[in-house]
């Protein structure tokens, strides 16, 4: 124990007193012996170096603070040695300037490898703190300086580069693998040194290669060989450069290949004539169109003008089929065309140009431009679906027909008169579905589902009432045999009872039926009407179709399927062998043009001769006379005659049709008025013009002067009012 006045002596290490003393000749000797190592280095006898020694002599000069003497000196002698690795270069002749330039980087870079493995610990320490530049880089530099940057040899190694990636485009096979080495010396010399000694200039000189070569060849190739050139030419340059330059050169030089041989000449090579784009459309030419939009799709607009041209020409070309006289005399072939034209170029965007929205959008627009220029289109369209639902495809199955309906939609999307339409179909619909033509009730509910899907409810609920007042008319037919069981001896009848508001408005025109029909027509009137109060029934005789027995002179027997006016003209001849025209057409009252025209099927139509006509002439005077034909004959025991099928309109059913629409439009406009202004309440003029346009546009696009004419009548009726102070303000009254 220590007493509490002795304090504890901590313990003391001394400093080694003992002197060392310096060989005043240390830092020439050292640096002798290492000067001696690098000269055998650079001369190929390292083997027998000790680099355990000089790596320990190194050590000891930095740690004795010769550091500064040792960095000066050793880029003193690795100067002396590139001077002498230059000589060499400068000297090499010909193709072998390159190899020997190779040979000497080669070596030098071994050679910075082992020295910096000497000079380690002056690398780690010295050269960090004084901020000097590392041993490898240092020799980097110097390599530079001294041989890339001579004078002798700074341009010579440029031209060498550049004439020979010359013969390379222009056919030669040169040494790759060299130029691969030297580029790479450039890299590893600094992206500077490789941007300004070499890739600069290349860009520069390739610039100039192909705006020649451009102004040859595009007076004398195709467009599509000019881009088959381009094309080569861009694969060539990007495969170079992933052999032998930096990664990034390849957009660099892609720039200038499309600068100089697309984007310079871009207006001339998409306008050329017989060849250019136009030319590449008509023929549907994919391959060329293909290499066309994936060319220019590097050059700026490049798309922009290959869509615009693309657009004028689906608009001209689209502009004459609908305007063409002789194509507006088939309606069904008008509309083919049109699906043709629409599967073209759906086809064309798709494959050649990757299915680029741009061009999609630009297509729709350019149909939607010149299917509204013809105002029979949405005719013609409902009158192609009638024929295919009528009909179906030929030799197709259902797949194949809902296609085509799809395709139709499409077409029935870019027309502006959705409610014009709206009003042929449900003519075609309603003479399918009373005629019994409709191809199957599947396809006719499937389109009405589309047309439901792209103008909603209100667009079809009227058609899908037409099928309803079917359903119930069969049920009441089976509800009148059920009731009575005196009707063997009258003709079968089945009736279609249709709903006046879902059902084209028909003129009633009169026809005197014979009294068989008469007899038990009466009678299911008598039915129907007794067991629904408060309703009245109207015969359109011009819709309906009958089945007859007839047996022939020449003993054949056939049941004919005909018209309800043919079926009256023909009942005729059971008290009549002869009759004329005038005879016929004041025993059955009907209208003189539907007169004739039954009367031409049933004696003009090949092969559906049922009547024999005096004179023989195709048309019809009042005192033509009309017989039996005994010796008609068929290979069917059922003949169709005289099969009704969708016609175009007349000028005078046209314009009553118009009529008709525009007339249904004035309700509509006037309810989209109403309901902006009761949301807005106060509104200017040029405002509720826009609104009304874009709310009803979906249906139709309303005429501004109709829209105008409206909004009178409802200040008319005091649904609006002008703003006393500004009069292109409008109130909502309450």
């Amino acid at each position: 124990m220590m007493s509490g006045g002795q304090k504890k002596r901590g313990a003391r290490i001394e400093p080694f007193r003992h002197r060392v003393e310096t060989d005043p000749k240390f830092f020439d000797k050292s640096w002798r012996k290492l000067h001696d190592a690098i000269r055998e280095i650079y001369n190929h006898n390292a083997s027998g170096l000790s680099f355990e020694e000089l790596y320990r002599t190194a050590y000891n000069m930095v740690l004795h603070k010769f550091g500064s003497k040792l960095y000066d000196k050793l880029i003193e002698n690795m100067k002396e040695h590139l001077e002498e690795m230059r000589a060499c270069v400068e000297a090499a002749q010909g193709g072998l300037f390159l190899e020997e330039l190779e040979r000497k980087w080669n070596e030098h870079n071994k050679a910075l490898t082992m020295i910096r493995d000497i000079l380690m610990y002056m690398d780690r320490t010295y050269i960090p703190t004084n901020k000097k530049t590392a041993v490898f880089d240092l020799g980097l530099e110097l390599w530079r300086d001294t041989i890339v940057r001579s004078p002798m040899i700074q341009g010579r190694l440029l031209d060498t580069l550049l004439e020979l990636i010359h013969r390379e485009r222009t056919g030669e096979v040169i040494n790759r693998c060299l130029m691969r080495t030297t580029t790479k010396m450039l890299m590893d010399l600094g992206t500077s040194v490789y941007q300004d000694d070499f890739e600069r200039p290349f860009l520069d000189v390739s610039a100039s290669f192909y705006s020649g070569e451009s102004q040859q060849f595009i007076d004398c190739y195709s467009c599509g060989d000019y881009l088959k050139l381009a094309e080569r030419r861009l694969s060539e340059e990007s495969e170079r450069v992933s052999q032998y330059m930096d990664v990034k050169t390849n957009e660099k030089i892609t720039a200038v290949v499309v600068k100089e041989m697309l984007a310079n000449h871009m207006q001339r090579l998409i306008l050329m004539e017989n060849s250019g784009l136009v030319n590449m459309l008509v023929e549907d030419r994919y391959e060329d169109l293909t290499r066309m939009y994936t060319l220019f799709n590097h050059v700026p607009d490049g798309l922009t003008t290959i869509r615009s041209v693309m657009m004028s020409h689906i608009k001209d070309t689209g502009k004459s089929l609908v305007t063409d006289p002789e194509r507006l005399k088939d309606p069904v072939d008008f509309v083919q065309r049109l699906l043709n034209e629409k599967d073209k170029y759906d086809n064309i965007i798709n494959v050649a140009f990757n299915s680029d929205k741009s061009f999609l959008n630009a297509l729709n627009s350019s149909f939607e431009h010149f299917i509204n220029l013809n105002n029979r289109s949405p005719e013609f369209i409902s009158l192609f679906v009638d024929d295919k639902l009528r009909k179906g495809v030929k030799e197709a199955n259902e797949d194949d027909l809902e296609t085509v309906l799809d395709k139709v939609m499409m077409l029935f999307r870019y027309l502006q008169e959705k409610d014009l339409f709206e009003k042929y179909y449900k003519q075609h619909l309603a003479k399918r579905l009373l005629s019994g033509k409709a191809a199957s009730d599947d396809s006719e509910r499937s389109m009405l589902v589309k047309l439901k899907t792209e103008c909603g409810y209100q667009f079809t609920s009227k058609l899908e009432g037409m099928f309803t007042d079917l359903k119930t008319s069969q049920d009441t037919t089976q509800g009148f045999y059920a009731s009575a069981s005196d009707l063997a001896d009258y003709p079968t009848i089945s009736v279609q009872i249709l709903t006046t508001g879902s059902w084209p408005t028909q003129p009633c025109n009169t026809c005197n039926l014979p009294p068989e029909v008469v007899a038990v027509s009466e009678r299911f009137r008598a039915y129907y009407l007794g067991t629904h109060n408060g309703r009245r029934l109207t015969w359109q005789t011009n819709m309906g179709n009958a089945d007859i027995k007839a047996t022939f002179g020449n003993g054949s027997k056939h049941e004919l399927n005909v018209s309800t006016y043919q079926m009256c003209v023909l009942m005729l001849f059971n008290s009549s062998d002869v009759l004329t025209y005038r005879e016929i057409e004041q025993s059955t009252a009907i209208p003189a043009a539907d007169l004739k025209r039954c009367l031409q099927s049933l004696a003009l139509v090949k092969g559906k001769q049922v009547l024999r006509k005096e004179p023989m002439s195709r048309d019809i005077a009042d005192d033509d006379s009309f017989s039996v034909n005994d010796k008609f004959t068929s290979k069917l025991f059922k003949v169709k005659i005289g099969t009704v099928v969708a016609q175009k309109e007349t000028d005078p059913e046209k314009l009553e049709t118009r009529q008709r629409v525009e007339e249904d439009r004035k309700p509509q406009i006037e309810a989209a008025i109403v309901r902006i202004m009761k949301s807005r309440r106060v509104l200017d003029h040029n405002s509720i013009m826009t609104e009304v346009t874009k709310q009803l546009q979906p249906r139709f696009l309303p005429n501004p002067v109709v829209i105008k004419k409206r909004i009178e009548s409802l200040i008319e009726r005091e649904f609006l009012e002008r703003d006393k102070t500004d009069r292109k303000m409008y109130r909502y009254l309450a």
